[in-house]
């Protein structure tokens, strides 16, 4: 199979996926996983869990949730820029295309605040709710495939509430730790357990959609095809004319 750049950068979303996203979330939850046994078990169960745990589970849940905004942000922008380039944006509706861009960069810059707030919770919870807001917003633009249809089992669903959770998590985290507050800390496990389930799901859903989309050059001819479940010639294509080989 010949792959041009086109299906190398689609290719790119699931690549960053499996080299750096699920590598974080095992390290993530393993650290989790020591914390919560060195902080409710017993004093021989402390002693034997480094007391390094807990920094290094906050520190790597944030490059987590960078990573995790990030593969979203990527996700969405891929198939816009190609639906772009298609309708020729710049020219038909270049006010569109600067807001899109507008708000690429307000979550961006939401998403930083979210740190440079940490000791202000309103603050905190302000560049929260606008990053989560520019991520709803990117998610609906025209050019990305969402599965509406079957929202409950779509990859980009799962991914989106996936996403909000990371950004949920790191608007709460200073509350956990400065107020000592166990109800912030259940919150932030259930939360978290959703979102492991979610990126279990991401992982089924991710490598059947991969089936589901044609490299470039045979995209004339799979989209050509009859997916009406009424059609008497239901799944049938039509012939292939030329082969790239």
């Amino acid at each position: 199979m010949e792959l041009n750049l086109v299906d190398w950068l689609r290719l790119l979303h699931p690549i960053l996926a499996v080299t750096v996203v699920f590598p974080l979330l095992g390290i993530v939850v393993s650290r989790a996983v020591l914390t919560r046994s060195r902080r409710l078990g017993s004093s021989d169960d402390r002693k034997k869990i480094p007391t390094n745990v807990g920094p290094e589970h906050v520190q790597t849940g944030h490059w987590f949730a960078i990573a995790v905004i990030g593969l979203y942000l990527l996700g969405c922008a891929r198939p816009m820029v190609a639906f772009w380039l298609k309708q020729q944006a710049w020219s038909q509706t270049p006010l569109q295309l600067l807001l899109v861009l507008l708000t690429y960069g307000i979550t961006l810059g939401a998403l930083w605040g979210i740190f440079k707030a940490a000791n202000q919770r309103v603050w905190r919870l302000t560049f929260a709710g606008l990053t989560a807001i520019g991520l709803l917003v990117l998610g609906w633009q025209e050019g990305i495939f969402r599965r509406d249809n079957e929202w409950f089992i779509s990859h980009f669903y799962f991914g989106l509430v996936a996403t909000l959770l990371m950004v949920f998590s790191l608007a709460i985290l200073p509350d956990i730790y400065r107020d000592r507050s166990q109800t912030w800390r259940k919150i932030h496990l259930i939360a978290n357990t959703v979102a492991v389930l979610l990126f279990i799901a991401q992982g089924i859903t991710g490598t059947r959609d991969l089936l589901e989309i044609p490299l470039s050059w045979q995209e004339s001819t799979v989209y050509a095809c009859d997916y009406d479940k009424a059609s008497p010639t239901y799944k049938t294509c039509p012939p292939v004319t030329k082969s790239p080989n």
